[in-house]
């Protein structure tokens, strides 16, 4: 029998494999117990339900309406999903799960990176030659690589777990890698903030005649082919970066293209794989292998992952769109997407080979052009159609106890599709926009047949709740916000062009010791703080008069063509938030108008010169960055509610009530029922 890279350095240490079970003797329970079923619809808008709702055209919300309860849904400060779906899982806000934004920063480098995960770099391990090789079994017990949920505070299916209550949560964003169940009741999969096995949140590869060699851009690899007179090309994927390398560097897979002399249609061949696809064709998902080589004296390493493949284009400008490779479920490995780590090939068993990274719809083939409007909306469509697939599996496997089932499409096609309004779209004639604006509506429809199924089958037992983490609005305006804090002499010098991006040059960088404050993030603003920032001057005196100046300034902001203010509010996290990681959060949170959002290169901490507000030019054109209080989410229940003005912090409180256990004293939130 051969054995794998890990069996034969424990061996050659002289160390024995002792076999873990890979499922936690679960804790012994008094079923059946109540049930509760929570639908997470990623920003569904209240006031296009309740349009609709009216119109006649949501009939089975329309019926929790009456019958039960719907309203706006309090979201978080800000309305990002991995802060918003943090709030629910906690049931306190950010100041208790340290979640402040998409993007948070490291104060002793300012340099950002994804806020609710981060991968550890582990020992050195073992010098060998162009490898290092952790060796982390006894006696060497090297620290291996690791992603670390960066999420804190407790997710309240912990305290159903350690009460002996089943709970099945599929897709939840916020919870990578997923939370331990120590009693055994919980089964999860993971969903927003899963990688592809690239690393990044999303890259595709386009192979394309009349390309470049090699280009790589924000999600995007492309490369050109060259066809032989017999029609003919190679050319190679890239997969995982092999990090046992002392200089690592990605695997690759060689595959080679035929296409038909006359027809519109091309072969792949790829490992073992023979794929005929004719022109707009989508192939299934396909598993493919890559090699980690190793030294001579180890076997190499194999890394599983899946791709589909779209034949765009055959002439005259030959395309092919290969899918960001996505961890297999079927062979996940080491990536742990799913608690305990075999449930998502449990779930895989039954359902095939099916889509496991966080951002399933490909925004950034969209945004980059590598999709047009119609390709978009069919692999976003797929994408659907496997979440559909997922839930009916979810509920042939649902007896008793706890359920959530979490769907992302209406939030990632309202980015690119929502615009209920007559001003100018970002990219689309008036005809184009107010077509997709009708996906989003398809969406609703869709959604309202979902709901009546769960109705149906167990509106009369369970506690039902539909509920959506925030709402949406137009994006066609953006804000510069470090040009304006450069303009207005909060970060220097005045010809500043980045806070981090070495490639602007030393002359255009930033100058630390004359800032006093930055933004980084979606929403996030901070002050270069004394103590807390690697270069930090503004002392603890300083800052309360500071983040009044700012706080005033900013909203006193107007659009110079409009005349609109592009800030509605500016939050500060000293006062908002509450509990022990409020000391790590920007000390500002910018709570732009509906129409407007941060500019896209606030974000990574860019400065441009120019306007400070600017036309928004990109096909993302909708967004919910905004103030908490324009863009809530929105909440149905099959039964009334007590409170008027709920929130998504109260959600943990009122299920673990509703099975008769305590509400801990970190959770904010209040009981609904």
């Amino acid at each position: 029998m051969k054995m794998n890279r890990r069996e034969f350095l424990a061996a050659a240490a002289g160390g024995a494999l002792q076999p873990v079970p890979l499922l936690a003797a679960a804790k012994a329970s008094t079923a059946p117990h109540k049930k509760v079923i929570v639908i997470g619809i990623d920003g569904m808008d209240p006031n296009l339900a309740r349009q609709m709702m009216d119109a006649g055209e949501l009939p089975n919300f329309d019926r929790m309406r009456k019958n039960g309860w719907f309203s706006p849904l309090g979201t978080s400060i800000p309305p990002q999903s991995p802060v918003a779906w943090a709030n629910f899982i906690t049931g306190a806000g950010p100041g208790v799960h340290g979640i402040f934004d998409f993007v948070h920063r490291d104060p002793r480098t300012y340099f950002p990176y994804y806020s609710a995960a981060q991968t550890l770099g582990g020992d050195d391990g073992w010098d060998v030659g162009d490898w290092k090789i952790p060796l982390t079994f006894w006696p060497f017990n090297h620290s291996p690589t690791e992603t670390k949920l960066c999420r804190k505070g407790t997710a309240f299916w912990s305290y159903l777990d350690e009460a002996g209550i089943s709970a099945r949560i599929y897709d939840i964003p916020s919870n990578y890698p997923p939370t331990p169940s120590d009693d055994g009741n919980v089964r999860c999969l993971s969903g927003m903030g899963v990688p592809d096995l690239l690393g990044s949140y999303g890259t595709h590869h386009l192979f394309a005649q009349g390309a470049e060699d090699r280009v790589e851009i924000a999600g995007s690899i492309r490369k050109k082919i060259q066809f032989n007179r017999d029609g003919r090309a190679t050319a190679s994927l890239e997969g995982p970066e092999n990090t046992a390398l002392k200089k690592p560097k990605r695997s690759e897979i060689e595959f080679t293209i035929y296409r038909h002399p006359t027809r519109a249609e091309a072969r792949i061949d790829i490992q073992d794989h023979v794929i005929l696809l004719k022109e707009q064709e989508w192939s299934g998902w396909h598993e493919l292998s890559f090699t980690m080589e190793m030294p001579p004296f180890l076997p190499d390493s194999k890394v599983s992952g899946i791709v589909r493949f779209c034949l765009q284009e055959v002439r005259p400008d030959f395309r092919l769109y290969v899918s960001p490779i996505n961890i297999n479920p079927a062979d996940p490995g080491e990536q742990r997407i799913s608690e305990p780590a075999n449930y998502v090939t449990q779930i895989s068993e039954k359902l095939g080979l099916f889509g496991t990274e966080g951002f399933q719809e490909d925004y950034n083939a969209l945004k980059q052009k590598v999709f047009n409007d119609d390709e978009y909306k069919t692999q976003a469509d797929f994408v659907l159609k496997e979440r559909f697939n997922l839930l009916n599996y979810a509920l042939s496997n649902y007896d008793d106890g706890f359920l959530f089932f979490y769907f992302s499409s209406t939030d990632l096609q309202s980015h690119m599709f929502w615009w209920d309004t007559d001003d100018k779209h970002p990219v689309r004639s008036p005809e184009e926009a107010k077509r997709y604006n009708n996906v989003i509506k398809d969406l609703y429809k869709r959604m309202d047949e979902m709901m009546g199924d769960i109705l149906d089958r167990y509106g009369g037992e369970a506690l039902v709740f539909a509920i959506s983490d925030h709402g949406f609005g137009n994006f066609g305006r953006q804000f510069e916000l470090n040009t304006w804090l450069r303009d207005n002499g909060f970060i220097n010098p005045p010809h500043c062009r980045s806070l981090i991006d070495p490639r602007m040059g030393r002359e255009n960088m930033v100058d630390w010791s004359r800032t006093t404050a930055y933004g980084l993030g979606l929403n996030g603003l901070y002050l270069n703080r004394m103590g807390r920032e690697r270069s930090g001057i503004v002392t603890q005196s300083q800052a309360d008069e500071l983040l009044e100046r700012l706080r005033e300034g900013l909203l006193e902001v107007r659009d110079p063509v409009t005349g609109e203010r592009p800030i509605a509010n500016v939050y500060r996290t000293d006062q908002d938030y509450h509990g022990p990681e409020t000391e790590h959060a920007p000390d500002l949170i910018i709570g732009y108008a509906r129409g407007y959002r941060s500019s896209w290169a606030t974000g990574l901490g860019s400065v441009v010169d120019g306007d400070i507000v600017t036309d928004n030019d990109s096909a993302w054109s909708a967004d919910h960055c905004m103030a908490a209080e324009q863009l809530p989410g929105v909440i149905f229940c099959n039964r009334p509610l007590k409170v008027s003005d709920p929130a998504l912090v109260d959600l943990a409180p009122t299920i673990l009530q509703t099975y008769d256990l305590p509400v801990p004293k970190d959770m904010t939130g209040r009981v609904l029922l």
